[in-house]
């Protein structure tokens, strides 16, 4: 094989995709420490390994992204690190059978979110340049350093992967960035790739991240640097489904993202979280195309993709919609008799006798919420009834949103929708929370299960999810009827508005409807729908939740951008914008004219559901408020 050094500087290489998703896929839990399987069940690493290899993969990482002190001691394993690290280089070295280079993977410490004191980076020195030492002893082709967010804990650990390698391997460094290609202190995709040139890496770029649209348009000015570039991207973002987590970006679409990247001379291609053989086959197809068109490969051996059976576990049987269809939430035993649903809020009294008007207000990344509460004010003097505020949205530094909705009423007159979601508190906080935003004279909730924090800033830090959707609905219908969850009295009753979320373009659509009906059972009083750009696609959805009886708020996102478009139809769950729509986005382009033609459509989607519904949800993008009264001026005011 030619030396990985010399492979760097020419060429399309496809890197492999995600190896936790593929272990837990085959039956490996979340719980488990995955390093540690390169001494249990090295059989499964290598069939993970095999199968990307096969798929055409001719650089594939080693199982080592936590296997140095600081995490391994989390498992009790720390004195495992030389022992697990010259493991996962051999089993990979076996799938790779001369067909792939062996990159040597070292991830983040996973224990600092902003800056770190001097100690904590010496520990990070020690931990990377003791795991550095093993895997070069180990004589993989190049070491990895991947998916680090925080600047300085990236700076020593390149630095410290470099000094333990002394030449004999190359440094690639990878970063992960926010969807302004930003590092979590603000630095730049360009300058962050500029310093960890200085700092002695031999290739660099980013990886995870939100998915391909946004690792593109990082990787784009890291590539002025001249150093080879580097391009994983996630599978779009993940979703909570039950117990797993699910990705939707297709195959297909990162086979064009990956032919966008080597035409702009990205080297290395390759897939994070939630990619599976499938995508690699895309990439590697997208890989050819590249050297055929000029961009000459040095790869030991680039096989034809074989076609492998899907290994993905089914979701459990949902009961049928019309099982539930008519089944009122019966009340708790020794509860109190609820307060009328008119008489808990101005919202609630408003639904059923005219069109309500929600909009989306949610706190800046920061401590100064003053915009959002302008924005507030200037939406309640367009005619908007409600303003809604999301629970940790994107998982990034925001203040609570409860903060913000007693700020909000008090400052801006205007009532507001709290979301709870289960992914922050387990059930006493959560118990907690609720009780307390009662006390605030909060009284709307919409109840959702709540993204992973892995889309935001902070990917270690940890998901509860004691309670998910259905069983948040649960307790805070108890808590209307004045019972804790231990069926212990609370000395007189809540009068919450129970709101819930709904998909109506689902991947799984019956799933989807079942999980509605559900939801009424549990105590749902009102549906609030993601957004929808096909009338025919929300049309079915309607004549579906007819029979609940349930008030629908439809979901309206105005497209900002052709771009827009194809990241909320390629990455984003639950959403589908149809192929027309993203023609006319095209069409007209960015800036002004995209943003007009996106509250164009807008328009004509409320226009034609608007004497089906019983209000709308607008979310404005980027904070452009202004739009959501463009969108309903002469339709329902």
């Amino acid at each position: 094989m030619v030396p990985f050094s010399q492979a760097l500087t020419s060429g399309a290489f496809t890197v492999d995709g995600a190896m936790g998703t593929q272990l837990y896929e085959r039956g490996i839990l979340y719980s488990a420490c995955f390093e540690e399987l390169c001494l249990t069940r090295p059989d499964v690493v290598q069939k993970v390994h095999e199968d990307y290899v096969r798929a055409g993969a001719t650089v594939i990482e080693t199982n080592t992204f936590g296997a140095h002190a600081m995490r391994l001691d989390k498992h009790h394993l720390g004195g495992k690190v030389r022992e697990i690290n010259h493991a996962a280089v051999a089993i990979a070295r076996l799938a790779a059978q001369d067909r792939a280079w062996v990159v040597g993977a070292i991830g983040p410490s996973g224990y600092f979110l902003g800056d770190a004191s001097a100690d904590d980076l010496a520990k990070v020195r020690a931990a990377v340049g003791e795991q550095a030492a093993a895997l070069v002893d180990a004589a993989p082709d190049a070491i990895l350093l991947e998916t680090f967010r925080q600047t300085g804990e990236l700076r020593v650990a390149v630095e410290a992967a470099v000094a333990a390698a002394k030449g004999r391997v190359p440094i690639i460094a990878s970063v992960s960035v926010d969807e302004n290609a930003r590092m979590a202190d603000g630095t730049a995709a360009p300058e962050i790739a500029r310093q960890m040139k200085e700092w002695g890496a031999a290739a660099i770029g980013i990886n995870c991240s939100d998915g391909p649209m946004t690792v593109l348009e990082g990787v784009q000015g890291m590539l002025a640097v001249g150093l080879p570039v580097w391009a994983v991207p996630n599978a779009g973002l993940p979703r909570r489904v039950d117990d797993r987590l699910v990705y939707v970006s297709t195959p297909e679409y990162f086979g064009v993202y990956a032919r966008r990247m080597f035409k702009l001379g990205v080297r290395f291609v390759g897939g994070c979280c939630g990619t599976t053989p499938e995508h690699t086959k895309r990439i590697a197809a997208s890989a050819r195309m590249a050297q055929s068109a000029g961009m000459d490969s040095t790869s030991p051996a680039t096989p034809e993709p074989g076609r492998e059976n899907d290994d993905g576990a089914s979701v459990g049987m949902m009961p049928a919609a019309h099982e539930v269809w008519r089944t009122e939430p019966p009340p708790p035993v020794g509860g109190a008799a609820p307060v009328p649903f008119a008489d808990r809020s101005a919202l609630a009294a408003k639904i059923g006798k005219r069109f309500v008007l929600s909009v989306e207000v949610n706190p800046p990344v920061g401590l100064d919420p003053s915009r959002a509460v302008a924005a507030a004010r200037m939406l309640k003097a367009g005619g908007v009834d409600v303003v809604n505020i999301a629970d940790g949205a994107r998982a990034q530094a925001r203040m609570s949103n409860l903060a913000l909705a007693v700020r909000v009423q008090a400052e801006a007159g205007m009532e507001t929708i709290l979301h709870v979601c289960g992914r922050d508190r387990n059930l006493l906080a959560t118990l907690a929370h609720l009780m307390g935003a009662h006390d605030l004279g909060l009284r709307n909730l919409v109840i959702i299960t709540g993204d992973p924090p892995k889309m935001g800033d902070f990917p270690d830090a940890t998901a509860v999810y004691d309670l998910d959707s259905i069983g948040l609905l649960k307790l805070a219908f108890r808590l209307n009827h004045g019972i804790d969850p231990g069926g212990k009295g609370l000395g007189g009753v809540t009068s919450f508005v129970l709101a819930t979320g709904a998909e109506p373009a689902a991947l799984n659509y019956e799933r989807e409807i079942a999980r509605v009906a559900l939801k009424k059972q549990a105590g749902a009083e009102l549906v609030m729908t993601q957004p929808v750009y096909d009338p025919a696609v929300l049309t079915r959805f309607l004549d579906d939740v007819a029979p609940l009886g349930l008030p629908v708020l439809v979901g309206l996102l105005p497209l900002a951008s052709h771009r827009n478009a194809e990241f909320l139809h390629n990455e984003v769950p639950g959403m589908q914008v149809p192929e027309a729509v993203r023609d006319r986005m095209r069409a007209a382009g960015g800036g002004a004219e995209g943003r007009r033609e996106g509250v164009r459509i807008a328009r004509e989607m409320l226009a034609a559901v608007k004497d089906r519904v019983q209000g709308a949800y607008i979310m404005p993008p980027f904070e452009r408020y202004e739009l959501a009264l463009e969108i309903v001026e002469g339709i329902v005011r």
